[in-house]
C-alpha cells in the first residue's frame, strides 16, 4: 500500500479509541445472540467523514477489495462504497472493518451496529463472531489498521490475515467436538464451552453431560489406558479371538532385531502410546531398514511395537454405543509423479489446491511438507527432491491420518455384517463407548477371517471428520448416535429456568419462587444480589445478578430448578448466561440507574429488561406485571405464552380482563384474596392478610413479588397446595429474606432493615412504616452515588415525612466525593421541611446505626436503609434483639 499521502496526523489518528472491549457471550441489549462490544470514541475526529478525506476511500479499498461486496444499508453488493465515497463517519467504517477481518479469517459473519451510548463523544460498536478471541483481535486490528490508513501508512495486511487465521485454528473447536456441538444446538440442548479446549456441557443441572472431542462421561478411564497401550490392546483382542497382527514390544535395537526374526519380514515399528499415526515407520523388508527407523519411532517413547506389517487397505470403523454407525477407508497423504516434478514441487502443487487448508479449516488438510515427510520418505529410499515416474504414487505418511493430509472415502454401506459383529466386539471388550477400530484389509465387504484382515488398533476419542467430510461418499451423521447415546429418546437435556428482573423486588421474588420450588422436593439452585444459594446454602456471597452467577448454578449436577435474579448491570455488560428459559419475569420498571452505562431513559430501561421475555422458549411462559404499561408491553416480545399479574387496584385493567377472557392466565388480587384465573375458572390460593410476607396486609409493595412467585409456581405444574403451604411458610427473616422487609424487635421499639436503594423502593418502604403503629419514626439514608442527584434529592424528600433522620454515606462512594452525598441528602430533607435539630450526618453506616439505637425508646421504630446487609443486622442483633414480626 502506498504511504506517501498522509491524510492525518499521528496525534490526529491516535483519538479514536476503543476501550471496555469485551464479549457479550449470551442474549444482551443489542441482539439476542453473542456479540463483541466496545466503547469507542474520536475526540477532534468526532465530525470527521470519510469525504472529508481525499483518497481514502480509494486507499481502503484498495488495500481490502473484499469490502466492495459489504451490503451496508443499501442492500447490494457495493452499497458500503457507495456510503464511503458519500461520506460516511469512521465508526461506521471501523465496524465494516473489523467484520471483514473475521471473514477473511474464515468466520462467516455479518451482523454489526454503530449505536450513540448517549454519554457524549462515546459510540458503541456491536459486531457478531464466531470464535471470540478471533472476534476481540479483529477490532483491535481494524483500529490499527483503520488508523494507518488515516495515516497513509503501510499495512501488512497478509500477515494479519495469516495471525487471525492461526489463532482460529488455535481456539476453534476440532471437528470431532464440534461434530457433536453442532447436533446438540439442532436438537435444542444448550451447550457451554468449559475450557480453551475442547471440553463442552451439554445441557443444565442434573441433566448435563460433559464431551472431550469424541470422549464422554461416559467414557472408561480403563478403558481409555488399554487402548493408548497398543500391546495392551493387542493382548485383550487376541483373547477373545479377534484377529490381530503378530507383535511384542522392544525396548532396545537389539530386542527389535530379534523380535522382527522370529515374527518374519516384513514388520514396522510404532511407539506404544503413541496416537493421530505419530512415530508409525511404514514397512520394514530388513533389517538394515528396521534400524534406520528405530531411533525415529524412539523418539516418540521408550516402549516400541514390533509388529508383522500386513498388506490391506486402511479402514476406520466407528463404533457408538457398541452400534457401528460409520466405516471410512483412510487413504495416506500421497502426490502422484509426473516423472519431471520433484515431491516437494508437487507437494506444493497440491497443497494451491483451494480445498485444501491449514488444519481443519477446508474440507482437506495440506500435505504435509516437514521433517517427519523426509524421514518417512527416507525410509522408502526417496528425499523430497526425488522425481518420481509418471503415474507413480509417492507416499507421504506411514498413516492415513487426515490431519496429516490424508483422504477420507466412505465406506459405511460395503461393510460385511460378520465384520459389523467383530468391530463391536472389539469396542465392547475393551470397553469404550466411543471407538476407532482401526483396520487393515484388502476388502471391508469380505469376512475379515477370509481375507486375513486384522484389526490394528482401537482408539479412544476417535476422529470424526472423515465421516462427516469425507473426500468421496456420503457424509455420515455420527453426531445423532452419540447424542442418542448420551440423551435416550424421551429423556431430558435441560432443567426448569426461571429468570427474575425488574427495577425492584427482584431478590424477594427470587427467593420466594426458589421456596415454593423446595416444597416440591426439589433441589433449587438460585442467585440473589447477596450470593448464589444452593438449597438455602451460601455458596459464593456478593452481588450474584450475572452470567456468572447463572453458570455456576447451572452448571451444578445436583441442581434440579434454577431461579436467577438477573439485574440490568449483568444484561449491559456481558449478556445473559443462558439462552433460553422457562420462566421470564419482569416485575416493573422505574428510574433507577439511569445515567449508567449509556442508558439514560426509562425507556431505554425497560429495552434492557425486556431481554427477559424476550428469550423465553416457544413452550414456556413470560409472567409480567399488566399494571405496569412498560411491562405489558413487552407480551410483545416473548414467543412464549403470557401470564400477566395485577394487584387489582384501581380494579378493571383493560389489559388483564382482555387477556385472561381469551383464555389466557392471571393472577391478581380479588376479594382480599390471591387468585389464579383463566378464563371462567378461578382458583383462590390464600388471603393476602394470612401471608406472612405481607406483614398483615400492610405490606403493600410485596403484592407484586406475590403474584409473580404465583404465576411461576402455577405453570410450573406446582399444585396449588403446595403454593399455599409455601405461601405460609416464608418469612421475611434475616433467614430467608436478609435485608429485605426484616422487621426486629430491639427491648420495647423495632427496627425494618430493607435493602431499598432508589426512591420507588423507598416509597414503598416509607408507605409501609406509617402503616405500623410507632411513637416515633427514624429513618438512616443513604442511596447508591451512582444515581442522579435527582434520585438522590427524591429520597432525601421521601424521607422528611418522618419524624427523624439520620444521614450515613455509603462504603463505596460510586465516584462522589466524600461527603458528596450527606451535602445533597442534607439539603433536600431540609428543603422538604424538616427542622435541622431533627437531622443528624453519621458516616459510617455500622456507627448510623447505632446511634439510632442508643436513642430507642418504647413505641419507636427505626427504618434502616442498609448497604451492607450482613453487617447492619449484626449491629441490630448484637442490641439483643429477638425477630419478631410487627
Amino acid at each position: 500500500m502506498d504511504g506517501s499521502a498522509v491524510l492525518l496526523s499521528s496525534d490526529d489518528a491516535e483519538q479514536l479509541r476503543i476501550s471496555r472491549l469485551r464479549a457479550v457471550r449470551g442474549p444482551n441489549f443489542w441482539r439476542l445472540a453473542p456479540v463483541i462490544a466496545c466503547d469507542l470514541t474520536l475526540g477532534a475526529l468526532e465530525e470527521l467523514s470519510s469525504a472529508d478525506l481525499p483518497g481514502f476511500p480509494e486507499r481502503l479499498i484498495s488495500l481490502i477489495p473484499t469490502l466492495r461486496a459489504h451490503p451496508c444499508s443499501r442492500g447490494a453488493s457495493g452499497g458500503f462504497v457507495e456510503r464511503l465515497q458519500e461520506g460516511t463517519h469512521l465508526p461506521h467504517i471501523l465496524e465494516h472493518l473489523a467484520l471483514e477481518l473475521q471473514n477473511l479469517a474464515g468466520s462467516d459473519v455479518s451482523f454489526g451496529r454503530i449505536v450513540a451510548s448517549g454519554d457524549p463523544g462515546v459510540w458503541w460498536l456491536i459486531i457478531d463472531y464466531e470464535e471470540e478471541e478471533v472476534g476481540l483481535e479483529s477490532v483491535r486490528e481494524a483500529a490499527r489498521i483503520l488508523k494507518a490508513c488515516l495515516m497513509g501508512e503501510p499495512v501488512d495486511l497478509e500477515s494479519t490475515i495469516d495471525a487471525l487465521i492461526n489463532l482460529r485454528e488455535e481456539v476453534q473447536l476440532g471437528p470431532s467436538t464440534a461434530a457433536i456441538v453442532e447436533e446438540a444446538r439442532r436438537r435444542g440442548i444448550p451447550v457451554c464451552r468449559l475450557n480453551s479446549r475442547m471440553l463442552v456441557r451439554l445441557g443444565l443441572g442434573r441433566n448435563q453431560r460433559r464431551i472431550q472431542a469424541s470422549m464422554s462421561d461416559n467414557t472408561s478411564a480403563i478403558a481409555v489406558e488399554i487402548a493408548q497401550d497398543k500391546d495392551d490392546t493387542r493382548r485383550v483382542l487376541e483373547s477373545v479371538g479377534l484377529p490381530v497382527p503378530m507383535g511384542h514390544t522392544a525396548t532396545r535395537p537389539e530386542q527389535a532385531r530379534a523380535l522382527a526374526a522370529e515374527i518374519g519380514y516384513p514388520v514396522l515399528l510404532k511407539p506404544l502410546d503413541a496416537n493421530h499415526g505419530r512415530g508409525i515407520s511404514g514397512r520394514l523388508n530388513d533389517e538394515t531398514a528396521l534400524e534406520r527407523a528405530w531411533p525415529i519411532v524412539r523418539e516418540y517413547g521408550p516402549k516400541v511395537v514390533v509388529e508383522r506389517f500386513i498388506e490391506g487397505r486402511d479402514h476406520r470403523v466407528l463404533v457408538v454405543n457398541g452400534q457401528v454407525v460409520a466405516v471410512s477407508e483412510r487413504i495416506p497423504a500421497r502426490v502422484a509423479g509426473d516423472g519431471t516434478t520433484s515431491v516437494r514441487e508437487l507437494i506444493l502443487e497440491a497443497n494451491r489446491n483451494p480445498l485444501r487448508g491449514r488444519g481443519h479449516t477446508r474440507a482437506l488438510t495440506r500435505l504435509p511438507l516437514d521433517n517427519l515427510t523426509e524421514e518417512f520418505l527416507a525410509t522408502t529410499g526417496r528425499t523430497l527432491d526425488s522425481i518420481p515416474a509418471s503415474g507413480e504414487w509417492v507416499t507421504l505418511r506411514a498413516t492415513a491420518n487426515l490431519s496429516t493430509g490424508g483422504t477420507s472415502v466412505d465406506r459405511t454401506d460395503q461393510i460385511h455384517p460378520d465384520n459389523i459383529t467383530a468391530c463391536q466386539m472389539a469396542a465392547g471388550i475393551v470397553g469404550l463407548d466411543i471407538a476407532g477400530i482401526d483396520i487393515l484389509t484388502r476388502d471391508i465387504s469380505i469376512p475379515f477371517r477370509e481375507n486375513g484382515a486384522v484389526i490394528v488398533e482401537v482408539n479412544a476419542s476417535p476422529g470424526l471428520r472423515m465421516h462427516t467430510h469425507p473426500s468421496e461418499g456420503e457424509a455420515r451423521d455420527v453426531g445423532g448416535p452419540i447424542l442418542d447415546m448420551l440423551y435416550p429418546p424421551g429423556s431430558p437435556a435441560t432443567i426448569p429456568v426461571i429468570a427474575v428482573t425488574g427495577t425492584n423486588g427482584k431478590t424477594t421474588t427470587t427467593r420466594l419462587i426458589a421456596h415454593l420450588f423446595r416444597h416440591t422436593g426439589k433441589t433449587v439452585g438460585f442467585t440473589t444480589t447477596d450470593g448464589v444459594y444452593l438449597q438455602n446454602r451460601l455458596v459464593m456471597e456478593g452481588d450474584m445478578t450475572g452470567p456468572f452467577s447463572a453458570h455456576i448454578v447451572l452448571s451444578n449436577p445436583t441442581v434440579d430448578v434454577a431461579v436467577l435474579e438477573t439485574a440490568r448491570g449483568g444484561i449491559i455488560r456481558a449478556g445473559l448466561g443462558f439462552d433460553e428459559l422457562d420462566v421470564g419475569v419482569v416485575l416493573n420498571v422505574s428510574s433507577d440507574h439511569l445515567g449508567l452505562g449509556g442508558i439514560n431513559t426509562i425507556e431505554q430501561l425497560s429495552d434492557v429488561k425486556s431481554v427477559v421475555p424476550a428469550v423465553v422458549k416457544r413452550e414456556g411462559y413470560a409472567v409480567l406485571n399488566a399494571d405496569d404499561p412498560l411491562v405489558c408491553a413487552m407480551r410483545e416480545r416473548t414467543t412464549g405464552d403470557v401470564v400477566l399479574f395485577s394487584r387489582g387496584t384501581p380494579p378493571g385493567n383493560h389489559d388483564f380482563e382482555d387477556h385472561v377472557a381469551s383464555g389466557g392466565i392471571g393472577v391478581l388480587i380479588e376479594d382480599d384474596t390471591f387468585v389464579i384465573r383463566r378464563g371462567r375458572l378461578r382458583i383462590p390460593i390464600v388471603s393476602v392478610r394470612d401471608v406472612p410476607l405481607m406483614l398483615g396486609g400492610v405490606a403493600r409493595f410485596q403484592e407484586e413479588n406475590i403474584l409473580a412467585a404465583i404465576g411461576t409456581a402455577y405453570v410450573q405444574g406446582i399444585r396449588y397446595d403446595t403454593i399455599r403451604a409455601g405461601l405460609l411458610s416464608f418469612f421475611p427473616s434475616p433467614a430467608m429474606t436478609p435485608g429485605r422487609l426484616n422487621l426486629l424487635r430491639v427491648g420495647e421499639g423495632r427496627v425494618l432493615v430493607d435493602y431499598a436503594h432508589n426512591p420507588s423502593a423507598i416509597a414503598g418502604l416509607i408507605d409501609l412504616a406509617r402503616q405500623i403503629p410507632a411513637r416515633r419514626r427514624t429513618a438512616v439514608l443513604s442511596i447508591p452515588g451512582d444515581r442522579r442527584d435527582e434520585d438522590i434529592m427524591e429520597a432525601g424528600r421521601l424521607v422528611s415525612s418522618l419524624d427523624r433522620v439520620i444521614i450515613k454515606e455509603d462504603a463505596d462512594p460510586r465516584r462522589r466525593a466524600p461527603g458528596e452525598m450527606t451535602r445533597i441528602l442534607h439539603q433536600a430533607v431540609v428543603e422538604a421541611g424538616m427542622a435541622e435539630e431533627d437531622i443528624r450526618c453519621v458516616p459510617l453506616e455500622a456507627e448510623a446505626v447505632r446511634t439510632a439505637l442508643s436513642d430507642l425508646t418504647v413505641g419507636d421504630l427505626v427504618i434502616v436503609m442498609a448497604e451492607d446487609v450482613r453487617g447492619v443486622l449484626q449491629v441490630v442483633q448484637a442490641a439483643d434483639v429477638t425477630a419478631g414480626g410487627a
